[in-house]
């Protein structure tokens, strides 16, 4: 006796999709073409063919805990190669722009995150926060621009780290933190409930350790599987911007800990407090540090940027999720930039407005992380580390040797 199964579309869910960036989904016709040319699909239900289906029919539960939308790394070939102009690249791409706004609560942010009318909110809340704190230490200073006594720009003397930035950012990340963890749990539950239990000829299912150390060592370090998607020079282009934007964020992230690092771990161990006291000189070595993630910031921004200016809308559309990402981190680049230059050059007034936006862009960048395109660096690094787990990798990447993964 066969077993019917009982189909219930979500309609609104499809409208939703076309919405954040699917909108021409329903042109699929299943002719597998898209699974056929993608270099990042199994052997076994491969993607995204399946995706298009299911979004057609509006299977709400079955994408949104599909463990392939984050496998996609979005060369674009299933779209350039779709004969009917389907755009199962787009497909995937708003896939994890759905999941983004409701994997994790509060889910009016992922709202605020879907369209630019939410914007003047998402840039009000830390504007407001940011301008409070700017007035009363006005009040308390006696001026807006407060100066050093022997005349220097120093922002600490406006915005002190210790009970307005730290504390700030510092309940932010935790929150950020939370956020995560919730996400990452609910990823796993549905990829435990939905995803189907892959066997690879040849493969050693490896420790959770060893695929974490697999994915932190080729997906993320060398990112190899971006670099298996190249077949082009606009490809070739894209892997090299967002592996020189994410060292840029490396560094700029180890800069960040290390000043903080120091400086609280300083009222503990008072001699180790001023080795890395800021403002810091141009040859400190922290800071030549933080002007080398600058520049690669700036190099890593102009090559993706340019590249999606580009982009050939027949291949892959450009979204307002990708927009947003790439234009706060220009804002933060940029006002980072100039907030040193201002200050070296004693422009007091632009200098602490600059900083102000500064601090506002950051917070935008920190706060709404789960639920914008950057939250991929912690959502799609789960997916691929629980894809090296249970051995759902592409379908030359099996080759075992000495007990160890290799990829080919």
């Amino acid at each position: 006796m066969s077993k019917t199964t009982r189909i219930e579309p979500n309609l609104q869910f499809v409208k939703e999709l076309q919405e954040v960036g699917g909108v021409d989904l329903k042109k699929c016709y299943q002719c597998a073409t898209c699974s056929v040319v993608c270099p990042m699909s199994p052997a076994e239900n491969p993607y995204p063919r399946k995706e298009m289906i299911w979004a057609q029919w509006g299977l709400q539960d079955k994408l949104t805990n599909d463990i392939d939308i984050w496998l996609c790394h979005n060369c674009g070939n299933c779209s350039e190669q779709c004969p009917r102009g389907a755009k199962p690249a787009d497909l995937m791409s708003a896939m994890r722009n759905m999941a983004y706004r409701k994997l994790v609560p509060p889910t009016a942010i992922g709202t605020w995150m879907s369209s630019p009318k939410y914007l003047p909110i998402l840039a009000g809340i830390p504007a407001t926060i940011w301008a409070i704190i700017w007035m009363i230490r006005a009040a308390i200073k006696g001026t807006f621009f407060p100066l050093a006594e022997d005349g220097r720009i120093v922002y600490d003397n406006l915005f002190p780290g210790d009970f307005t930035i730290d504390p700030l950012y510092g309940l932010t990340a935790i929150f950020v933190v939370i956020c995560f963890g919730l996400g990452i749990k609910n990823m796993i539950d549905g990829f435990k409930a939905n995803m189907p239990t892959t066997f690879v000829i040849g493969y050693k299912k490896p420790s959770i350790l060893q695929a974490i150390i697999d994915t932190v060592r080729y997906d993320i370090l060398q990112h190899t599987r971006f670099n298996d998607c190249v077949d082009s020079s606009e490809d070739n282009e894209r892997v090299k911007g967002h592996q020189i934007l994410f060292y840029g964020f490396l560094a700029c992230f180890i800069v960040t800990g290390t000043v903080a690092a120091f400086h609280w771990g300083g009222k503990v161990i008072t001699f180790i407090a001023p080795l890395v006291h800021t403002p810091m000189p141009l040859w400190h070595p922290v800071k030549i540090l933080a002007n080398i993630g600058a520049v690669l910031l700036l190099v890593g921004l102009t090559l993706l940027t340019r590249r999606r200016l580009n982009l050939d809308d027949k291949k892959y559309r450009s979204n307002y999720y990708d927009w947003y990402l790439l234009g706060v981190i220009w804002v933060v680049t940029l006002t980072g930039i100039g907030a040193e230059v201002f200050r070296l050059s004693g422009m007091a007034p632009l200098a602490f407005l600059t900083y102000y936006v500064h601090l506002v862009s950051v917070f935008m960048l920190i706060a709404y992380l789960p639920w914008s395109k950057l939250g991929h660096l912690v959502y799609r690094t789960t997916a691929l580390i629980y894809a090296r787990y249970t051995g759902r990798l592409p379908i030359d990447e099996k080759l075992i040797e000495d007990d160890k993964i290799f990829v080919i």
